[in-house]
């Protein structure tokens, strides 16, 4: 039984799983901020239904917070400072879970507003959705290892610094 257990470690503590779950969570990002960016207007509706923002931060979240999305999928999937983008994306996550928490406590009848500006209700699936998105996140921050452009990176860095 022991060696199964040793088997496990190895396929959780994998380079080559956090480089799988980066690519995921970074293609989730894009994807989510992809029906955000070109329609703030709608995004900025979605965010203000939570109630959660302050009247003055709403276009603001909803013109930064795509952005932000993309940065960071962005990153993961190429493989520049993946720590810094994890990181983000994490606690992105946990805040969105926390939100969408609320708005369940409150019983509010509001999209989600992840991937499009007329998506499905908030809920459970979607707090299971992110908690495996933030678990994956974990892995990563732990474990990666594998930088596709670190060698370039640091190449250029050592000609202008």
């Amino acid at each position: 039984m022991r060696p199964n257990v040793e088997i496990m470690k190895s396929i959780l503590a994998s380079a080559h799983l956090a480089m799988v779950f980066r690519i995921c969570i970074g293609l989730v990002f894009i994807y989510a901020s992809m029906s955000k960016i070109p329609y703030p207007a709608q995004f900025a509706e979605s965010v203000a239904a939570y109630r959660l923002v302050p009247h003055w931060g709403v276009n603001l979240v909803a013109v930064i917070l795509p952005w932000l999305e993309l940065i960071c999928g962005l990153s993961l999937i190429i493989g520049l400072r993946t720590r810094a983008a994890v990181s983000i994306a994490g606690v992105l996550l946990v805040m969105f879970m926390v939100f969408i928490l609320i708005n369940m406590y409150w019983g509010s009848p509001i999209s989600c507003g992840c991937y499009d500006t007329v998506g499905e209700e908030i809920g459970w699936r979607k707090i299971a959705e992110n908690l495996m998105l933030v678990l994956m996140a974990v892995q990563v921050f732990f474990f990666d290892r594998i930088y596709l452009l670190s060698r370039l990176y640091n190449q250029l860095a050592g000609k202008f610094f």
